[in-house]
């Protein structure tokens, strides 16, 4: 990143979870515990205070109230892949936080852009009078 670390998660910070994969595949899902659940406590981490604010105002569904990051992985048949693949998302959650958001500057609107709008309006305005009834003048 320019100018700004990347904030990485400690192994001691995340729980896994193994639990049974939902869907397709047969005998294999039904028998072999490789789906993941992380869980990942953002109070109780390492993360910066800012960061963890920005992550807890998110409207996130994988964000419990208490604020426990919840992800579950199945897409792999092996429980190591999904463990990468649950970290790697954790890690783009914090990643899409830690960037500050730049501030909006407030701005007029031009005299131009004022004018144009008004004009819209008021041609507008005339094309719905046209569509009023029509008298019969016989």
């Amino acid at each position: 990143m320019s100018g700004q670390q990347a904030h990485t998660i400690h192994p001691n910070e995340v729980d896994f979870t193994a639990i049974r994969a939902q869907g397709s595949g047969g005998q294999n899902v039904n028998k072999v515990s490789n789906a993941v659940h992380l869980r990942f406590a953002i109070h109780g981490s390492s993360l910066p205070e800012a960061i963890q604010e920005r992550l807890l105002a998110l409207s996130d569904q994988r964000i419990t109230t208490d604020g426990v990051v919840v992800i579950k992985a199945q897409t792999s048949r092996s429980l190591e892949h999904n463990k990468a693949d649950a970290l790697a998302r954790l890690q783009a959650l914090i990643d899409s936080v830690a960037k500050v958001p730049k501030r909006r500057k407030a701005t007029r609107p031009t005299l131009g852009s004022q004018r144009r709008r008004v004009d819209s309006k008021v041609n507008r305005g005339q094309v719905k009078a046209l569509r009023g009834r029509v008298s019969g003048g016989e």
